[in-house]
């Protein structure tokens, strides 16, 4: 087991690992996914933690025994390696903070656009709205900080940057993310057998249209 990740009790019918970066938490889910150990439940990650429920607590104990025994080494590298696009985004990019984003990272606007569609991108995990997911692993030139004024609506479809995050906005809401451009692709769907468009591990293509 990779020794920088502590694994804490949560509760009596879960563990919690608590990694370093999104990376390994990604890594984790995938090993963890594989590794189909008794008792497990669910794998839930977020940015830097994975929560793994358990079915009863009498796999608590166990399950933490088990985790003694798996590794991650070489799994994120390996999977980067083999990486090929999930899901393509079409992205028109014309968003309202496309100028400002230019600006910080001194980049002009096709430039922006360029970093942003010649990277695929990671899901991470997910949150904020159903359908929400945040995308890692992009060109790091990307990387903004939050506006200082949040938006009271930001549109279904906007595409945003954030940190070292980028996401689409599944439903019209409130957002303080650095809007680049917008899609028609639905994010969140309760009709489609599994709703949500981005999964965590998933790889994401950006693509620059009229």
């Amino acid at each position: 087991m990779d020794t920088r990740v502590t694994v804490r009790d949560y509760g009596d019918q879960a563990l919690l690992l608590d990694c370093p970066g999104t990376d390994e938490v990604l890594a984790w889910t995938d090993v963890l996914t594989r590794a189909a150990l008794p008792g497990v439940v669910d794998i839930v990650p977020a940015a830097r933690t994975v929560l793994i429920k358990l079915d009863r607590p009498a796999f608590q104990a166990p399950t933490r025994q088990r985790l003694a025994h798996l590794s991650v080494e070489d799994t994120a590298a390996q999977t980067a390696a083999d990486a090929r696009a999930d899901v393509t985004i079409d992205v028109t990019y014309d968003g309202d903070d496309l100028d400002e984003v230019a600006r910080l990272t001194g980049l002009e606007r096709a430039g922006v656009v360029a970093a942003h569609t010649g990277t695929l991108w990671r899901v991470g995990f997910g949150g904020f709205a159903p359908g929400f997911a945040y995308l890692i692993g992009g060109d790091p030139r990307l990387e903004v900080p939050r506006r200082a004024e949040p938006r009271t609506k930001v549109p279904a479809g906007a595409v945003g940057l954030a940190g070292p995050f980028s996401g689409v906005y599944p439903r019209e809401s409130p957002g303080g993310w650095q809007l680049i451009g917008r899609t028609d692709a639905v994010l969140w769907d309760i009709d489609r057998p599994n709703p949500a468009l981005l999964t965590p591990g998933m790889w994401v293509q950006f693509k620059a249209v009229s």
